[in-house]
C-alpha cells in the first residue's frame, strides 16, 4: 500500500482535482502563521486504491504518533485528514461524491506533466485541474491539538478540467461571433 520507497507514510495517488492551490507562491493562514504552500485534494469516492493507501498511511502516522509525539496511547479526539466531502462541504458540487484532504508543505512542490517535465508556466497548473500527488503523513501534537496531517511533496498535472473559483479563461469568455457581427455592422473596422 505504500509508496515504491517502502515508506508506510507517503502516498502517490491516483487521478485527484486540485482545489484551493497555493503551490506557485506560500500563503498564511492568518497573520501569526508562517506561509506555506498548499491544496485541496479532492478524491472520487470511487477511487478506491488511492483511498485505500491514504488510510493505510495515515494509520502508519497513528503508530509513529503513539510511539513518539502523545506518549504511548492514541489520543480520544485525533484529527485525520480524510475528509468526507459529502458531509463536510455539501453545498459544493465539486466536493460530492469525494473525499477531501488538504496537504501543506514549508517548500514548494515539485510540478511536473505527464513526461515528467517541470511545468514553470503557473497558468498550466490551477484549481480546478486534475493531478496526482506525492503526500507524506505525519503526526503532529501542537497546542494541545494532536492528529495527523498531510504533507505536500510533489504534483504531476494529469490534464485540464474546469476551473474552479469562478475565474474563467479569456479564450472561452470571448468564443463568440462578435467579429462577423462588427463586419455585419461596419465593413470599415476591419
Amino acid at each position: 500500500m505504500a509508496d515504491k520507497a517502502n515508506n508506510p507514510t507517503k502516498v502517490i495517488t491516483g487521478k485527484c482535482r486540485l482545489s484551493f492551490e497555493h503551490i506557485w507562491k506560500p500563503s498564511k493562514m492568518d497573520e501569526d502563521s508562517q506561509a506555506k504552500y498548499s491544496a485541496s485534494i479532492i478524491i472520487p469516492k470511487t477511487d478506491a486504491a488511492t483511498l485505500a493507501k491514504i488510510k493505510a498511511a495515515q494509520e502508519a502516522a497513528v503508530k509513529d504518533g503513539v510511539q513518539s509525539k502523545w506518549e504511548g496511547k492514541k489520543p480520544a479526539k485525533l484529527k485525520l485528514p480524510l475528509r468526507d466531502g459529502d458531509e463536510d462541504r455539501p453545498d459544493d458540487p465539486n466536493y460530492v461524491g469525494c473525499y477531501f484532504l488538504n496537504a501543506t508543505s514549508n517548500n514548494k512542490p515539485g510540478i511536473v506533466d505527464l513526461s515528467r517535465q517541470e511545468i514553470t508556466d503557473e497558468e498550466l497548473v490551477y484549481s480546478g485541474c486534475y493531478c496526482r500527488f506525492s503526500l507524506n503523513f505525519y503526526p503532529f501534537s501542537v497546542r494541545g491539538n494532536k492528529g495527523v496531517a498531510a504533507g505536500l511533496n510533489n504534483i504531476q498535472k494529469v490534464c485540464d478540467g474546469e476551473r474552479l473559483g469562478g475565474g474563467s479563461r479569456a479564450e472561452d469568455d470571448f468564443d463568440d461571433d462578435f467579429i462577423d457581427e462588427l463586419l455585419e455592422d461596419d465593413d470599415d473596422l476591419l
